[in-house]
């Protein structure tokens, strides 16, 4: 419980740091989106755009006059700010032990490198659960001038339970990088690296049915917001893929860690 209180103050910087940034991209976004609202001579500008250009990012599934299609646009964004933060929060919360020279006094306590994952990994998981109430809450706040009715409430909702399966996606990949690396110093710049060729993976796939096959490499294909809109419901097979690669990545930083040689 102590590592469990000690992390959750050591990273409350972090959070407030990212929530700044959600809440910019938000106030930002919401800004933009007040040409578009209610005015459809100014999707006129999409048709000068590229084919591929619309189905990469999504502005074919949405219309951008409304406020339910502005937010499924920007969903990708929201999904990048979410898992570049849990992905760098996991790897950190590990790799930083040998990073700040505390590890001599962690392997001091009378706990396992076990228990000391699972605390770090649970103060991890509640700034991932904050920074998404965050965004949760700025979202709505700002859509309240553009008189969001249900389907966007319900969209929100449904969307919100996909970035926090990402969130768990990246989150366990960065604890397990930091755990196994032996070049603690790289865990965090790897876990990012990782996280958008997933990412560029996902862009890809999208521009060719052909490389349709890809999407199960990239978790920002498993939830598809134009999918989610329609569906109004998540695709039980990727949910279990995610929560398939959360289980394998933990398991691999326990049985890494364990064994490990540490950095004093």
């Amino acid at each position: 419980m102590n590592i469990f209180l000690r992390e959750l103050r050591a990273n409350l910087k972090s959070l407030l740091i990212w929530g700044g940034i959600v809440l910019l991209f938000t106030v930002i976004g919401f800004a933009k989106f007040s040409a578009y609202a209610g005015n459809p001579e100014m999707l006129a500008i999409l048709d000068d755009m590229p084919p591929a250009l619309l189905a990469a990012f999504n502005f074919k599934a949405f219309n951008l006059t409304t406020v339910t299609g502005f937010f499924g646009v920007a969903f990708t964004y929201y999904a990048l700010l979410l898992s570049i933060s849990a992905a760098m929060w996991g790897s950190d919360i590990i790799s930083k032990e040998e990073r700040d020279k505390t590890v001599e006094f962690s392997l001091t306590l009378p706990v396992t490198r076990g228990r000391l994952i699972t605390a770090k990994a649970l103060a991890a998981m509640v700034n991932c659960i904050g920074l998404l109430l965050m965004t949760w809450g700025f979202i709505l706040f700002n859509a309240l001038n553009y008189q969001p009715d249900n389907q966007f409430y319900n969209f929100v909702s449904i969307t919100m339970l996909a970035l926090f399966i990402m969130q768990m996606i990246f989150l366990a990949v960065g604890i397990f990088l930091g755990s196994a690396m032996k070049q603690y110093k790289r865990a965090s710049s790897v876990a990012v690296s990782l996280l958008l060729g997933t990412y560029f993976i996902s862009i890809i796939a999208s521009l060719n049915n052909n490389l349709d096959f890809l999407k199960y490499f990239s978790p920002f294909e498993y939830f598809n917001p134009g999918t989610l809109l329609q569906e109004s419901k998540l695709d039980i097979s990727f949910v279990m893929l995610s929560v398939g690669i959360v289980v394998v990545s933990l398991i691999g930083a326990y049985v890494t860690y364990s064994k490990r040689d540490l950095y004093i």
